[in-house]
């Protein structure tokens, strides 16, 4: 899936079918790159990190070269784009925007969140007591704090309560959500878009 959210603004989600060598075949690496790429002993975060690059590509029309900052945050060589990315289970997605700042995050909706719902989830936010939309509630929060704890070059910020999901109740498959974010910089109001794709909750943010 590609999609112009905003001009100039694009969202990419990327199923993981190919093996290693059909992924290693649609992009063409640097020297360093390739080091990067052999440094994994894992075969699943080597396709995982292909994956990127053939999506980045098929967004952009051309390779790109991405890079990351000493936060660990993903840029692109010449700084000509604004980049997110994110991976869970078989997917990949990635947002790239040219003037605006950018976050995302995915994530496969496991049983497991509930129990570590009082490590991310603070007393201004509220979970619905509804069985149906509760575990999916949970991970909008989840991904909506990694999206704004990207956006944020994920400096200075308490990670459960420098980052607060305005309540809402969330729709079963798309809507919107707001959080405030509060670091060394002050406090900054964010919008967000999320959706429900099979079994994940996907996040996104784009804020000038």
């Amino acid at each position: 899936m590609k999609t112009e959210i905003l001009p100039d603004c694009h969202l990419g989600v990327w199923e993981i079918t190919e093996d290693f060598d059909s992924l290693y075949g649609m992009v063409n690496l640097a020297p360093v790159e390739k080091a990067k790429l052999d440094s994994f002993k894992n075969i699943s975060r080597k396709i995982e990190w292909l994956s990127v690059r053939a999506l980045v590509k098929s967004m952009l029309g051309k390779d790109t070269r991405i890079l990351y900052n000493s936060e660990n945050k993903p840029f692109v060589r010449g700084n000509t784009h604004n980049i997110s990315i994110t991976h869970s289970n078989n997917l990949t997605a990635v947002i790239i925007g040219k003037d605006k700042r950018v976050g995302i995050d995915l994530e496969f909706m496991s049983g497991k969140i509930s129990k570590v719902a009082n490590k991310f989830i603070n007393d201004r936010e509220n979970i619905i007591d509804d069985p149906k939309l509760s575990k999916f509630h949970l991970y909008l929060h989840w991904c909506g704090k990694e999206t704004l704890y990207k956006i944020c070059d994920k400096q200075d910020i308490n990670f459960r309560d420098g980052i607060t999901i305005i309540p809402f109740r969330p729709d079963e498959e798309h809507g919107h959500m707001k959080g405030n974010v509060i670091n060394g910089n002050g406090e900054e109001s964010f919008e967000m878009e999320y959706l429900q794709h099979d079994n994940y909750a996907l996040v996104w943010c784009v804020k000038e």
